[in-house]
């Protein structure tokens, strides 16, 4: 059986609204309950306010919970030695790759200041997970498209597949035209008719399973896809297929892992 991977995930807290649980104990708990692998979190500590510390602490949930929890390195476009500092954490167990998130550090995805970040992910060949959000000056899905464009050798995620629901048709129609540019899926909004929209555009290849826990209940995200009309193909690709294909060698899993 193919193994469900939780693209977009998160621990810890956040200052705009209440998190109820925001430990990777208890997300690593649920989704053994609910049959989900392993999940790639950031740090809302490296999203918010300090992306070198936050990833540290990702690094160290990793750690403590090999082969279930994976980390995304947050990418801080404002610091001049993020990439030699991100080059080094890329080597260490558990990184899956660099998350953007332009609209939090109010920084477009389009920006020079990203491009020695997006070199170091082709140079290290890892994917790169961004919000994605419809209409923010910041990480339209239009943009993102760009940014695969300009680096063909780096997947790129666009998360929550644009969060927006007037934007998830045209954001599928772009990842349809651009090979390294894929649809994360987690977000309220989208619901299971889009997912299925989404596959149906863009292609069941195309399409990655996430459910932005700690915010959301991975219970919910997991839901989406279980009970979505897809063929059993189409859903294995979705849940965990694409992700394992694109993460390559630093997908560890706990069945993987010597006692």
């Amino acid at each position: 059986m193919s193994p469900v991977i939780d693209a977009h995930g998160h621990v810890g807290g956040w200052a705009d609204f209440f998190v109820p649980e925001p430990g990777a104990a208890w997300l690593v708990d649920v989704n053994t309950e609910i049959g989900i692998d392993v999940v790639g979190v950031s740090h809302l500590v490296a999203v918010g306010r300090d992306p070198a510390a936050g990833n540290e602490l990702a690094l160290a949930e990793a750690e403590r919970h090999p082969g279930r929890i994976g980390v995304w390195l947050v990418a801080d476009p404002y610091r001049p030695d993020a990439a030699a500092l991100l080059r080094e954490q890329l080597d260490r167990p558990g990184v899956w790759g660099l998350k953007l998130h332009p609209d939090t550090h109010e920084c477009a995805v389009i920006d020079p200041r990203y491009e020695p970040l997006l070199e170091l992910a082709a140079a290290a060949g890892v994917p790169v997970l961004s919000h994605g959000q419809t209409r923010s000056p910041y990480s339209d899905p239009g943009d993102l498209a760009e940014l695969a464009r300009r680096h063909p050798a780096v997947p790129v995620l666009v998360g929550h597949a644009g969060l927006w629901q007037d934007g998830f048709d045209r954001a599928a129609r772009l990842s349809a035209a651009q090979p390294n540019l894929y649809l994360e899926i987690c977000g309220s909004r989208l619901t299971t008719r889009w997912l299925e929209r989404l596959v149906a555009v863009a292609g069941a290849d195309r399409v990655l399973f996430g459910t932005d826990a700690c915010f959301l209940d991975p219970r919910l995200g997991l839901g989406k896809v279980r009970f979505a009309r897809l063929s059993d193909e189409d859903r294995a690709l979705v849940l965990g297929g694409n992700a394992a294909r694109l993460l390559g060698r630093r997908l560890i899993l706990a069945s993987q892992e010597t006692p």
